[in-house]
């Protein structure tokens, strides 16, 4: 029976056999910022530093990872902080926020971030005389927090607390990597009587058209989305099933397959493209039509102002894939991926089921909640800002230091991964500050 997308997806991957509930976890499936480089979790804990500092060190610091996998950031995160190593400099962020093109691991100045303890370091990114020896490290302070469905993994250290909704009162930095692209959402398609929601088969993948969208969803598609470019652009009969040129725009449609993860079978989710295969009815004889297809992002802009909500003074990230009103996909990006490969959006429980996130329509929201402005700039800006630029290491360091030379030169490829503007450096990072100023790190 045919049901909406926003049920469908939310049964396949948040029911009790969900995709995200049920198996090892999507790490087996494809392949984030989180899983390629740990330069990624570097940058994240100098900004936990930078949200320390603006909170001015308070007793309790919270971490809080909403759609948290198996727990691999938060993992990532305590491994750094407990190993006493300094800021970032291990994995191959740079000494100090700067668009020079240095290698991660080339020294830090003295007396910057990178060079001090956690304890130190979270001293020295804020105007404050008091002595360090005054509060507890930032490694005692931290709380660890991972949001998922998903039981508790077995090994999972006793620091890192696991829960299944967002706790309340948070206080420093709530992290959301590719969450909400995987909150369940409607489709509608444009007929020539209005916008009308796609229905579709949970097993077979077949969609049907549905009833008109409600009030609520057309003034989000009208105030978000890019209108049909004609008022009869589809001029099929609304009881027909939909082909795959008709659900997915053919290969048109603004989704292309996405790039394979460097050093890894895995297939990274990123920008938009053109999947090989769209849909199991696919009918390539059915002519493209444009802007006739809509991913109504109500239910993901609710999602975000919810977190923000959340938050009593600190700072929210989504990183995510997505797209602007001015450029939004002509025919929508449903995707899915299964065993490290793009596959049709089926969404009966075996595999991710995923649709780009409108970030301004989200950003929107959580500033009405937050009452304050947002930033929202790629991946690669971000990154660079926060000290990891993947620049190649000086080539004189490899005559005095010719191990450190090879180790720094990794580094560099592994963040230059993460900044690649054509993959993972495309993604949209959405930083909502909640009763803090932005400060050097988190200003565009």
């Amino acid at each position: 029976m045919a049901i909406p997308w926003r049920d469908a997806m939310g049964q396949a991957l948040y029911g009790p056999d969900g995709f995200f509930v049920a198996g090892t976890g999507p790490a087996d499936h494809f392949r984030t910022s989180v899983h390629a480089s740990p330069a990624f979790a570097g940058a994240l804990l100098r900004l936990v530093a930078e949200v320390d500092a603006a909170l001015g060190h308070p007793p309790r610091l919270d971490v809080v990872d909403v759609g948290a996998g198996r727990g691999e950031l938060l993992l990532a995160l305590r491994r750094l902080l407990a190993s006493g190593s300094a800021v970032g400099v291990a994995v191959g962020v740079s000494g100090e926020p700067t668009r020079s093109g240095r290698s991660g691991l080339i020294p830090a100045r003295a007396g910057s971030p990178e060079t001090l303890t956690p304890t130190a370091a979270a001293r020295a990114l804020a105007s404050d005389p008091s002595p360090v020896a005054a509060r507890p490290s930032l490694t005692e302070r931290v709380r660890f927090t991972a949001v998922e469905y998903a039981d508790r993994p077995e090994n999972l250290p006793d620091e890192i607390n696991w829960v299944t909704e967002i706790p309340t009162e948070i206080t420093g930095l709530l992290l959301a990597t590719e969450w909400l692209d995987n909150v369940p959402l409607d489709v509608a398609v444009h007929t020539e009587d209005g916008w009308r929601y796609v229905l579709v088969d949970p097993q077979s993948g077949v969609e049907t058209v549905g009833e008109l969208v409600s009030s609520d969803d057309l003034d989000w598609l009208t105030i978000w989305w890019t209108r049909p470019t004609s008022p009869h652009s589809t001029g099929r009969d609304p009881d027909r099933a939909l082909t795959s040129s008709d659900a997915t725009g053919g290969c048109e449609s603004g989704f292309r397959a996405a790039r394979p993860a460097q050093g890894s079978s895995l297939t990274a989710r990123s920008r938009p493209g053109c999947p090989e295969t769209l849909h199991r009815n696919h009918s390539p004889e059915t002519p493209h039509r444009n802007h006739t297809r809509a991913e109504i992002g109500r239910s993901r802009d609710e999602a975000w102002a919810d977190a923000v909500r959340h938050i009593s003074r600190g700072l929210a990230v989504a990183v995510d894939y997505g797209h602007l009103k001015e450029d939004r996909p002509t025919d929508g990006t449903l995707t899915g991926y299964r065993g490290g490969r793009q596959v049709p959006p089926v969404p009966d429980g075996t595999s991710d089921v995923t649709a780009h996130v409108a970030m301004d329509s989200v950003a929107s929201a959580g500033a009405e909640v937050a009452q304050c402005p947002y930033s929202l700039v790629s991946q690669r800006e971000a990154l660079r800002t926060l000290g990891a630029d993947g620049g190649r290491p000086p080539l004189s360091l490899a005559g005095t230091d010719p191990a450190g030379y090879v180790r720094a030169l990794a580094a560099a490829s592994a963040v230059a991964e993460l900044t690649d503007p054509a993959g993972l450096g495309g993604h949209w990072w959405l930083r909502q500050p909640v009763g803090i100023p932005l400060g050097p790190a988190v200003a565009r």
